[in-house]
């Protein structure tokens, strides 16, 4: 299996794991995502990503589901009775009728993404002030305001590309399901069971993990974009990436934990990413690091992936991944430079990544 996978599959436990315990505080305290807004601590990041998520899939819930009815409302039909140009027309009208149903669901989130920006802001601008002493105002600047407004139209960007994704690959799948049901002799229940399944799938059962990503790729984006602006209207030059360390750390904010970066550089990157529109540009322009296996070593290594060119980042010759404390051993890698050129100049680096950032100066 490949390294990528297994880091996958690691975070994806971790998540339903934590949103199972927080989303039961979550209903037994009604604590609204601002008290939970405590970005400057691993718990209070986690907690905010859990609560953000669980009011995003309920946000998603009843139009995901109602997807399902709709498609399957369409596709429950003796397919057998059918001819090749009307099987082709029934998968339109069921893709037709899901993408509908799931329309409304980018305006439910940009409804709850926007004051949550605000939020994200606030509380990173109050956590520069007090825990760090930045010498900064408690009103957003211009730049804070461009911040929520650009990571909540990115992020309802990539919201609206999943949906559309989502909505072909039901389609896709439900061909090869009739398809495959046909030849092999089957039923109107046997078949009408697989597209259910398929659909539930497509709209639903991914839907849990996606928002634990969403809503961490959110939070993590808009804290380190708020932190350059503190940093910069407080005169900072320089800040220190700072990973959590503990044992569900990945390798890639292990090898970062400790690296310097300039506050120039990540501003213009920003700005750089500020000025794109499309979910793919973005991707592009500052996609997460990937790991693989080298077959001539058996180490990991590091990668970024722009379009299929692979850029390797660090070859990992020790890891520390399940322990506390322990940045692993790290062999040929690439300069700080080359790390900004990447795009990996701050957090977050994958999906629910927890590594923040303090002032260096």
């Amino acid at each position: 299996m490949c390294g990528t996978c297994d880091t996958a599959d690691r975070l994806a436990l971790v998540a339903r794991a934590r949103r199972v315990a927080d989303e039961l505080a979550s209903e037994l305290l009604r604590e609204p995502l601002a008290k939970a807004m405590d970005l400057g601590t691993a718990v209070g990041f986690d907690r905010a990503v859990a609560s953000l998520a669980a009011e995003l899939r309920r946000q998603a819930g009843t139009p995901e589901r109602d997807a399902v009815r709709a498609a399957i409302g369409v596709l429950d039909i003796d397919w057998r009775q059918t001819t090749a140009e009307q099987r082709r027309r029934l998968m339109s009208q069921a893709m037709n009728a899901a993408g509908r149903a799931t329309a409304i669901i980018p305006a439910r989130i940009q409804a709850r993404l926007g004051p949550a920006a605000d939020e994200i802001v606030s509380a990173t601008r109050s956590h520069g002030r007090r825990v760090q002493g930045l010498a900064i105002g408690a009103e957003f600047n211009a730049l804070d305001r461009r911040i929520t407004a650009h990571v909540t139209r990115t992020q309802v960007n990539f919201v609206t590309d999943e949906l559309g994704r989502r909505v072909e690959g039901f389609g896709g799948e439900a061909r090869r399901i009739v398809a495959e049901g046909l030849e092999a002799g089957l039923g109107r229940d046997d078949i009408s069971a697989a597209l259910q399944a398929a659909a539930q799938d497509a709209f639903v059962a991914r839907s849990a993990f996606y928002w634990d990503v969403v809503a961490g790729a959110f939070i993590g984006n808009g804290r380190s974009y708020a932190q350059l602006s503190s940093y910069a209207e407080a005169g900072i030059a320089r800040y220190v990436i700072e990973a959590v360390l503990d044992e569900r750390t990945t390798e890639i904010c292990r090898y970062l934990h400790g690296k310097v970066f300039e506050v120039a550089d990540g501003l213009r990157r920003f700005d750089a990413l500020d000025r794109l529109d499309q979910p793919e540009e973005v991707k592009q322009a500052q996609p997460w690091v990937r790991e693989s296996h080298d077959p001539a070593t058996g180490n990991r290594v590091l990668y970024m992936d722009r379009g299929g060119l692979r850029t390797p980042l660090v070859e990992v010759t020790r890891s520390g991944f399940g322990t506390r404390d322990d940045r692993g051993e790290h062999g040929q890698a690439v300069s700080n430079r080359e790390l900004m050129d990447l795009g990996v100049s701050y957090p977050p680096y994958h999906g629910l990544c927890r590594t923040t950032t303090l002032a260096a100066d």
